[in-house]
């Protein structure tokens, strides 16, 4: 298919245009972007970012927030003589609350092993035990496994199902003696 007529050709600069002044009113209206959704909808996009973090009870600098206390040679800390700082008003404490709250919730694991590395790894102890050279050698070692990387495979088992694990041991015991 050809080419659209004029497409080849070469563009022509436009010496009348300001592209400093198109540039600077891009990035004005530019807004940060902000990854916490607490702050995102107390955001005012009327303020300083300084103004709305302190709003929220935020700092915008760390090192002004928690300043480190001068020390003298004895270890006692200098103080301020006594003055402190003017306290800011928050206006809105919520948004600290919120993000106080979310951080004190605990933490999901999110971390689990394939099906097929459980059942690859139950089959080896099933069969063979604690023999890691015979586990290397069984015909269903598919990826030629070295006794290291089975015994490896079968520590992060034990890591991330520790009950499971004990449970799938108490049963093979259970089943011996059944057997014997």
């Amino acid at each position: 298919m050809p080419k659209a007529k004029g497409k080849s050709r070469r563009q022509k600069y436009s010496y009348n245009l300001n592209r400093k002044r198109l540039y600077r009113s891009a990035r004005r209206r530019a807004a940060p972007r902000i990854a916490c959704s607490h702050i995102r909808h107390a955001w005012d996009p009327t303020k300083s970012v300084a103004q709305n973090l302190a709003d929220m009870g935020l700092s915008e600098d760390p090192n002004k927030a928690v300043p480190i206390p001068k020390k003298t040679l004895l270890g006692m800390e200098v103080g301020s003589n006594g003055r402190e700082q003017g306290k800011k008003i928050v206006r809105k404490p919520y948004v600290v609350n919120e993000m106080e709250y979310e951080a004190s919730l605990p933490e999901k694991k999110s971390n689990t092993l394939s099906r097929d590395l459980i059942d690859y790894v139950r089959y080896m102890i099933q069969n063979h035990g604690e023999n890691y050279k015979e586990m290397a050698r069984d015909e269903k070692n598919y990826y030629q496994d070295t006794p290291k990387q089975i015994k490896r495979k079968i520590n992060v088992y034990k890591n991330f199902y520790p009950e499971e694990y004990k449970d799938f041991i108490a049963s093979l015991k259970q089943e011996k003696m059944d057997v014997q």
